[in-house]
């Protein structure tokens, strides 16, 4: 069993296998000069589990009476996953839109209304696609307030949930993430 990664051996993984330069357009239509490549860490076994535990333990902390979690498709699902096998909550799958065969859900898993949920998010920018989340979550009549992201690129995001009553509760900012100097690599010998 691997120890426990601290919050600063976390941070500069994420950089160092996450964090791109160069001119990226970004989901909100904004440009920026780097890119967080959440597929990056979701899919690393090594990244993706820690994050889950500290998503699990931000949850516990800032919504307790959260009796699951909701991740959008597709960047969040691994995350919500992952934060709910560390903390025994199960999940819901926000879809973009509902879907045009079978059940026709645009959330997928078992809820009942008026339940608390908790979104969980990747990487947040302008807040968009949380807000979108948010709303789907409420129109099947469920509670949201706070939502928990690994990243938050400080570009209005906060500001944009705050609108619709979220708090917006990130594990790393952006700042800390870019200002972090780039992990020295181990040699062998």
């Amino acid at each position: 069993m691997q120890a426990e990664l601290t919050d600063a051996e976390l941070g500069a993984a994420l950089r160092e296998h996450a964090y791109l330069e160069g001119d990226f357009v970004l989901r909100s239509g904004r440009r920026s000069r780097y890119y967080l490549d959440k597929y990056r860490f979701e899919t690393r076994p090594d990244l993706l589990g820690p994050l889950g535990e500290r998503i699990a333990r931000a949850v516990g902390e800032h919504e307790p009476e959260a009796v699951r979690l909701a991740g959008p498709e597709l960047g969040a699902v691994p995350l919500a996953a992952a934060a709910s096998l560390a903390s025994g909550l199960p999940f819901l799958i926000v879809r973009k839109e509902a879907k045009e065969y079978g059940t026709g859900n645009r959330l997928e898993g078992v809820f009942q209304p008026g339940e608390c949920v908790c979104l969980i998010e990747d990487v947040v920018t302008s807040g968009g696609a949380a807000v979108e989340a948010i709303e789907a979550l409420r129109e099947a009549g469920l509670t949201c307030s706070n939502a928990v992201c690994v990243v938050d690129r400080e570009e209005g995001g906060v500001d944009a949930l705050a609108r619709v009553a979220v708090r917006l509760r990130p594990l790393f900012r952006a700042s800390e993430l870019v200002g972090l100097a780039k992990a020295p690599q181990k040699r062998d010998g």
